[in-house]
C-alpha cells in the first residue's frame, strides 16, 4: 500500500515562497511516479509536476521556471514554490501515477495523500 503525507502549507505573500513535502513509503518509486496536483477553490484538480527514480520531471506551464520538484534518498518528495501568485492559491495534493501510464500520458492518479492548503494573498 502506497502512503503519501504532505506538509508545508500555509500563508505567503504574493512574490514568497513555500516548499511542500511529501512523505512516501519506501518502495513508491519501483511502480510509480509521484506527483504534485492542486484543486484551486471552484476549479478542477491539475496537475502541477511530477518526478521519476530516475529523477525525471515535468511541469504545468502555469508552474515552469517557478516550481521545482524533488526527492531525496528518504524518498521525501518536495515541491518549491517561488514566485508565488494569487492563482496558486489551492488545496495541494502529493499522488502516485503507475509508471505505465504516467509515461503513456494517462496522468489520472492512483493513491492520494490528504491534501495541504496554500494559500497566497497580502
Amino acid at each position: 500500500q502506497v502512503q503519501l503525507v504532505e506538509s508545508g502549507g500555509g500563508l505567503v505573500q504574493p512574490g514568497g515562497s513555500l516548499r511542500l513535502s511529501c512523505a512516501t513509503s519506501r518502495n513508491v518509486f519501483s511502480f510509480n511516479a509521484v506527483t504534485w496536483f492542486r484543486e484551486p477553490p471552484g476549479r478542477e484538480r491539475e496537475l502541477v509536476a511530477g518526478i521519476t527514480s530516475g529523477e525525471s520531471t515535468k511541469y504545468a506551464d502555469s508552474v515552469k521556471g517557478r516550481f521545482t520538484i524533488s526527492k531525496d534518498s528518504t524518498n521525501t518528495v518536495y515541491l518549491q514554490m517561488d514566485s508565488l501568485k494569487p492563482e496558486d492559491t489551492a488545496v495541494y495534493y502529493c499522488a502516485a501515477i503507475w509508471l505505465q501510464k504516467y509515461f503513456s500520458g494517462n496522468l489520472s492518479a492512483d493513491y492520494w495523500g490528504q491534501g495541504t492548503q496554500v494559500t497566497v494573498s497580502a
